[in-house]
């Protein structure tokens, strides 16, 4: 057998797949090569008969006839205990870059089917735009298409949270690796990839020292520079002409800009208080840098290619007049007045970077130009440079780099993405509080009740005053908090108002919440009057917040004071839902029910006050944190809902999944756009499924009474440190925020990310399916329905089936013997009172969603994704054996610095493995 291959039989007839084997047998031998190279074959040896027992392992785990469980888990664990330090060690590492590996092979196969499919005139795939545009254009025109994008905004939006376990380093080794997997094959490509290979394994995979918001900024900077710069254009570009296409129109559109990229980089304070207006400051000034060189690059090659002659061509006025302007007095460019536009162009871009971020151009401008006042007056000189060319039958020139150019002037401005600001509520109200004290207005703000405070807050916003008192004491919080706003004050008038526009404040949970910012923001001078220069965004989490949404928003709409503001914004108001701590307050199918009603209730407030609502999902990678599929998600969202409007979180490791190959990045940014095209010209009948909305209705009380019963049992948090590398997540180099709010292990202040992290490292996922089973099970047993109803709301409910499919995904991923492994390192007692409970409840899950579906095995109707997960069991397995063993002797008092780095390095291959942990 070549090592590192799966032993899972290949279907047969499956030509398609043949290369993605070959791709996984070269990369797994080049790997096995390395490491005979390396650390020696006895080594390469003793790996491939560890993989080879942990597959044994899971066969006699699935089928207990064989009577094999128990003597080859002895035979596992002798091995394991045999290794020395270092040898665990060069194992550890070897699993875990295998399953770096398996997802770049898996990565460049769907490229390659998806060209395959393109090129052969293939129906078109769901996700795409062509066959978003096939099913809108049967009932929309074209005006009616055209006029989505204008008022369409589309918007991932990058955040820093601690799931992130790869270095960038690592990250660049592994592009190169998915560049030449891609090429065909060749003994020089081969020798190249060997090189590659070995430079991942001679490279650290941990950190030694913990992240900060920096390094964060930088890791986030590196997807602009690598995919977004360069793919945006090009997604542009394709829907551009299929739109086109589709409507014969005699010349392409030019699409505004509405489809984005966020970021939460060095803006997110909520519980991380290593951000701070030092780090804000650091990001926009970075970011800026970024985009302005870039520009400059793209300016000075374009410079080189526009050599069209005068006296070869009429010049249109406009391009002549730019030309004259430039100060390029250069002999020979005197009759090349595209060139010596271009160079009057880039001196006055060399010109903006300097002022504003002080980065020198290379070359040297031929002139000195002022510089440009706003993006915007950047993009009006290039529009004349490509309508002379339009106007002088020349449109084809314009249609390369100096297209893209535009497009990215229009997309990226001179800020190259906005950044929200994020704070907890609570720490608005300490810092108003404060600001009311010194002023003398009132000392115990924090005691009043809600109407008091609000009373009080639409009070001190009419009047003109400020409440800061210059050379007042003020804490080191107050004065942090006020130097943000002050920040980004001075970033939007630096870079433009996009720089930083949006403000969301987490655990929003009354009026009073939404005016305390407003309080902060005029004190910046971000407010005046009713002249609101960012959205307010309020974030609704818990399931009782997420359950009297509606009513807040209602009580803000109608307060001339609030509706002013949204009046300001466009008469927009733009709400964030939080997918990960409604998962963790109250379990899977709950949640997911909760933001549903939630978002009906949303839509009903807003348009009771003339108000455009815009969400904003706050969505993880796993299903328990709102993950998924994008595709199938967007389409389940309630009917009119989405309305052109969509921002969505990418979060820890899904940013490098989905973005750290551009051909990759565009095709999973086309699925964004093509889902909110249908969603947004779907049905909008809200009211089309009440039976349906009663029955969840009862499962989502069901579910959260068996969730919540689990999760507060006495000794469930004990059991969850120890049955999980909990702790050990939390010492991981691997972000820069806190695990937990506060100095506390209790579920409530636990943040979601490592509870979800946690459980996705045993393989027990628990947080994306935990509490489905037993309520549909109670359901039918009380007599509230039939299991035919249920399989209708599968078979005719978008929301219905997305949830399930999502249930049968972490279903799939979780392994109940590996978890019974980890269930050992908790005190028999705790194990005995908690284990059987989650094991039974994830086979009623497994038997109710067989029962509804009418599957047999999990997966059944996405076979693709199915033997992906196959494909990982035998490398992921490994390493949860190895991690169990590292933990019990860790915890023992093992303290060798080379057993807690191989822990963490079990941490990064499962969590690779897996593809997503938080």
């Amino acid at each position: 057998m070549p090592y590192f291959t799966s032993s899972t039989p290949s279907p047969t007839g499956e030509e398609k797949e043949q290369l993605l084997r070959e791709d996984r047998r070269l990369l797994g031998r080049l790997l096995g090569d390395v490491i005979a190279e390396q650390v020696g074959e006895k080594i390469r040896t003793r790996i491939e008969t560890i993989r080879q027992t942990a597959v044994r392992f899971r066969r006699s785990e699935s089928d207990p006839a064989l009577g094999e469980a128990a003597a080859v888990k002895a035979e596992l664990e002798a091995q394991l205990d045999a290794l020395s330090a270092d040898e665990t060690m060069h194992v550890v590492r070897a699993f875990s870059f295998f399953s770096h590996l398996l997802n770049i092979a898996e990565d460049a196969h769907q490229n390659r089917r998806r060209q395959a499919h393109a090129e052969a005139g293939s129906p078109r795939r769901r996700g795409s735009f062509a066959h978003a545009l096939e099913q809108v254009g049967a009932h929309a025109g074209k005006e009616e298409i055209l006029a989505w994008f204008a008022r369409a905004r589309v918007c991932p939006v990058l955040t820093a949270h601690p799931t992130e376990v790869q270095r960038q380093s690592i990250l660049d080794c592994e592009r190169e690796i998915a560049r030449l997997i891609a090429q065909p094959a060749s003994s020089a490509r081969d020798e190249t990839l060997h090189a590659e290979v070995l430079r991942l394994w001679l490279t650290a995979m941990l950190r030694l020292v913990k992240l900060e918001v920096a390094d964060e900024i930088g890791n986030a900077l590196a997807y602009f520079r690598l995919t977004f710069l360069h793919e945006l254009p090009r997604l542009y570009a394709e829907l551009e002409q299929a739109l086109q296409a589709r409507f014969q129109l005699e010349r392409e559109p030019w699409l505004p800009a509405f489809l984005t990229v966020g970021t939460w980089v060095g803006g997110d304070r909520d519980g991380n208080p290593n951000v701070t207006a030092q780090t804000l400051e650091i990001a926009v000034s970075q970011q800026a840098r970024l985009i302005l060189g870039h520009y400059l690059e793209e300016t000075n090659r374009l410079g080189k290619e526009l050599s069209m002659a005068a006296r070869l061509m009429r010049t249109p006025r406009a391009v002549r007049s730019l030309a004259e302007r430039s100060g390029d007095e250069s002999p020979y460019r005197q009759e090349e007045p595209y060139r010596r536009a271009l160079s009057g162009v880039y001196a006055r871009l060399a010109a903006t970077a300097e002022s504003l971020v002080g980065l020198h151009a290379a070359p040297e401008p031929v002139s000195a130009r002022p510089p440009y006042a706003s993006a915007a007056d950047f993009a009006a000189e290039l529009e004349v440079l490509a309508r002379g060319l339009e106007e002088q039958g020349a449109a084809l020139l314009g249609k390369g780099r100096l297209c893209a150019l535009r497009r990215k002037v229009s997309i990226f401005g001179f800020h190259l993405a906005p950044i929200d600001l994020r704070q907890s509520s609570d720490a608005h109200c300490a810092v108003v509080a404060e600001l009311l004290d010194r002023a003398g207005v009132d000392g115990d703000y924090e005691g009043l009740d809600e109407e008091g405070r609000a009373k009080l807050l639409r009070q001190e916003l009419a009047s003109p005053r400020l409440l800061h008192v210059p050379h007042a004491e003020y804490s080191a919080f107050a004065r942090s908090e006020l130097e943000v706003a002050q920040t980004a004050a001075r970033a939007q008038r630096r870079f433009g108002a996009a720089a930083v526009s949006k403000y969301v404040i987490s655990h929003c949970e009354s009026l009073s919440d939404l005016l305390e910012v407003g309080v902060l923001l005029r004190e910046a001078g971000l407010l005046r009057g009713s002249a609101l220069d960012v959205d307010l965004i309020p974030l609704f989490e818990s399931i009782d917040d997420l359950e009297r949404c509606g009513g807040i928003m209602r009580s803000a709409l109608a307060l001339p004071l609030y509706r002013g503001w949204v009046r300001a914004r466009g008469d927009e108001q733009e709400v964030m839902l939080g997918y990960s701590d409604s998962n963790k307050d109250g379990g899977y199918v709950s949640s997911s029910w909760t933001l549903y009603k939630a978002t009906l209730d949303l839509m009903r407030a807003c348009r009771e006050h003339g108000v455009r609502l815009r969400l904003f999902h706050g969505r993880g990678g796993t299903v328990g944190r709102g993950g998924g599929p994008s595709y199938e998600a967007i389409l389940s969202q309630p009917p009119g809902s989405v309305d052109g409007a969509l921002r969505l979180t990418e979060q820890g490791e899904v940013i490098a999944s989905k973005y750290a190959d551009p051909e990759n990045g565009r095709h999973n940014l086309e699925i964004l756009v093509a889902a909110t095209l249908e969603a947004s010209f779907g049905s909008a009948d809200a009211d089309g499924h009440a039976r349906h909305a009663e029955i969840m209705g009862q499962l989502s009380r069901l579910a959260l009474a068996a969730y919540r019963s689990l999760v507060h049992a006495p000794g469930f948090m004990d059991y969850f440190r120890a049955a999980t590398p909990l702790s050990e997540i939390a010492s991981l180099n691997i972000g820069s925020r806190p695990a937990a709010r506060r100095d506390s292990w209790r579920l409530e202040d636990l943040r979601a990310i490592p509870w979800v992290f946690g459980w996705s490292q045993c393989r027990v996922m628990l947080p994306g399916w935990y509490g489905f089973g037993v309520a549909v099970s109670q359901w039918l047993a009380e007599g509230r329905g039939t299991l035919e109803e249920l399989r209708g709301m599968y078979l005719d409910w978008p929301f219905f089936r997305a949830m399930l499919s999502n249930l049968d995904m972490v279903l799939a991923k979780t392994d109940l013997g590996i978890a019974q492994r980890y269930a050992e390192l908790a005190e028999e007692a705790l194990r005995d009172a908690i284990f059987p409970r989650i094991a039974a409840e994830w086979e009623e899950c497994r038997k109710q969603l067989f029962a509804i579906t009418g599957a047999t095995e999990f997966l059944a109707d996405n076979p693709t994704l199915a033997r992906s997960i196959r494909n990982r069991f035998a490398y992921l397995d490994a390493l949860n054996h190895i991690q169990v063993g590292l933990l019990r002797r860790y915890r023992a008092g093992d303290t060798d610095a080379r057993s807690v780095r191989a822990i963490h390095l079990t941490i990064n291959g499962i969590a690779a493995g897996l593809r997503n942990s938080g």
